[in-house]
């Protein structure tokens, strides 16, 4: 006996966890083992489980990051996301790394491993007879798809 026994990981709804070299599943779902019979990892790779049955970790996988709520994102709260690699989704459509957008609010914002939150920012409420001066940091496409310069 290699490693002492340890409990499964349980995550409850609206939570998640991050696995540190996860283990290679195939396209039924189902863990993948090599010739020797030991499962096979994905080294330096990172896995987010959300809410789920409880689980095992296999030889190898590590807890990065223990269960950990979900963020909630109140109104007029946004967060300030960077893309890490490149990825494409139905949610936040095609990015390449480096890519900067934000996550408005209300909402409960998912974890992905491609995208890192950079901070959380307040909106600035703009009163009767006040103003605010704007100016963009690099060139971009706003909301309404106008192009921005700095």
């Amino acid at each position: 006996i290699v490693f002492a026994p340890m409990k499964m990981v349980m995550v409850p709804p609206r939570h998640y966890c991050i696995i540190l070299n996860p283990v290679v599943r195939g396209a039924d779902n189902a863990v993948q083992f090599d010739a020797v019979g030991q499962v096979r990892l994905r080294h330096a790779d990172l896995e987010i489980r959300l809410s789920q049955d409880p689980f095992p970790l296999y030889p190898g996988e590590e807890l990065q990051q223990s269960v950990t709520p979900l963020q909630i994102v109140s109104a007029n709260t946004a967060l300030y996301l960077r893309a890490l690699l490149d990825f494409e989704d139905d949610q936040y459509g095609k990015h390449v790394a480096g890519d900067e957008w934000l996550f408005e609010g209300p909402g409960t914002y998912i974890p992905r491993k491609e995208i890192e939150v950079v901070e959380t920012i307040q909106a600035t409420i703009i009163r009767p007879n006040q103003a605010i001066r704007l100016q963009a940091r690099k060139e971009c496409m706003d909301r309404e798809k106008n192009k921005r310069v700095t």
